[in-house]
């Protein structure tokens, strides 16, 4: 099933659009939660909240990418799912590396007007995203969205580790710079 039917079927609230969702993306979206909560039960749960945040959000959203709404859902829900499962534990913990990766680039959300700018954030990654080479957005885009390990992304794009992280650190420079051009640091 497309995506647009997928959408039109959220948009009809045909409940149809949960299973259909879960068959096409489900195993996607639970792989990208396991790898970031390292936990399988977990990840199935993340899942459902997915699935159930979609169906109440999606007919408002109209996603463009109906995968890229639902892996940056599934990674928000793990994160969440992470911070509170940390701060539980004495001393609490760290998110994994992949995001740290990022920091020096965008800062974190500690204020209310860096939430309220959330978006328009993103709308300048995006736009910057389009302006890259295809395979640096690829290997940027493996490692930030779907939080894939080096050499896994190396392996799929048909290159080597050093490679990978020369791209990476490339893009990340180049981001940075584009977001002081930009005026976000």
């Amino acid at each position: 099933m497309e995506d647009h039917e997928l959408i039109a079927m959220f948009c009809a609230r045909h409940e149809a659009a949960i299973a259909e969702t879960d068959a096409k993306y489900g195993q996607a979206l639970r792989r990208i939660a396991a790898e970031l909560l390292g936990s399988r039960e977990d990840a199935e749960e993340t899942v459902s909240d997915v699935l159930l945040t979609a169906w109440n959000a999606v007919p408002a959203e109209q996603p463009v990418s109906l995968f890229g709404y639902l892996a940056a859902v599934t990674r928000h829900l793990s994160m969440k799912r992470l911070d509170a499962r940390n701060a539980q534990r004495r001393g609490g913990g760290q998110r994994p590396a992949v995001l740290d990766e990022l920091a020096e680039c965008v800062a974190a959300p500690d204020s209310v007007e860096q939430e309220i700018n959330k978006k328009l954030l993103w709308e300048t990654v995006n736009r910057f995203l389009a302006q890259q080479p295809e395979a640096a957005r690829n290997i940027f885009l493996l490692r930030y969205t779907l939080a894939m390990p080096v050499k896994d992304i190396a392996a799929r794009m048909q290159t080597g580790v050093s490679a990978v992280k020369l791209s990476l650190y490339r893009t990340r420079k180049k981001l940075k710079e584009y977001l002081k051009k930009e005026e976000w640091l």
